[in-house]
Parts: C-alpha cells; sequence; structure tokens
C-alpha cells in the first residue's frame, strides 16, 4: 500500500477542523435559553425576565421573591459562553445572566409562549436579546 506525501497531514488537520467545529458547536449548545417570538426563553419555553432592581451581576430577588420569580440556574459545571455569564445569589446558587441581568421566571407564565409577568409592578420585564 503506497502513501501519497501529505495525505496523513491532512487527514490530521481535518480532524483537528471536525473537532474544533464540534467545540463551537458544544459551547452553542450551552446557552441557557434561546430567542422565541423576540424574548428570551428557557429550555422549557417559558419566558425569561429581568428585574430593574438587580444590579449587573448582583441579584435582588431572594427569599419570597425567588418564589414567585425562579432564577434561571446554572448547574455547577455549566460555563459561562458569549453574553451569558453566571453569578452567585445570596443563597450560594448559580444564576445566568445575560448581559449582566440575572434572569428569572414567573411562577403564574403557566404555559409556553405567555408572558403574564411583563410589566408587573413595573419592575418586570421580558428578557430582550
Amino acid at each position: 500500500m503506497s502513501r501519497m506525501p501529505g495525505v496523513c497531514s491532512l487527514r490530521a488537520v481535518a480532524l483537528a477542523l471536525a473537532l474544533a467545529g464540534g467545540a463551537g458547536l458544544a459551547a452553542a449548545q450551552q446557552a441557557p435559553a434561546m430567542v422565541k417570538d423576540g424574548v428570551l426563553v428557557g429550555h422549557n419555553d417559558m419566558t425569561l425576565y429581568t428585574f430593574d432592581k438587580d444590579s449587573a451581576g448582583k441579584s435582588a430577588c431572594n427569599g419570597p421573591c425567588a418564589k414567585n420569580w425562579p432564577p434561571l440556574m446554572a448547574k455547577a459545571d455549566d460555563m459561562t459562553v458569549g453574553d451569558w455569564s453566571i453569578i452567585t445569589r445570596d443563597d450560594g446558587g448559580k444564576q445566568w445572566a445575560y448581559k449582566g441581568k440575572p434572569l428569572y421566571f414567573w411562577a403564574k407564565d403557566s404555559k409556553p409562549g405567555e408572558r403574564t409577568g411583563d410589566g408587573v409592578n413595573q419592575v418586570w420585564h421580558a428578557a430582550k436579546p
């Protein structure tokens, strides 16, 4: 079996590119939410919200507030990507933030596509990309 010069190196380059492309795909799949109808939604298709009283990288919604507005929690092995970051909550839990704004669900949204939390007390807003 004869080998052509450079064939092994071409295969190595092709494999490296395939792996790099796969790594990019994996990173894209790690985003904790997606855009649907102009707003951010979790992987459960439920609308995500931001809270005006939060400061960049810090949640002001804890205790009873977090029962009504459950945070979009991050898992221990989640990694940040692009505009997505992870903040540490007062209770030590990890929460996803988009462009520095912590993200929450609204307990009264009962089905995908609902946005009943948008405008609540004039401080809660559907999260937009």
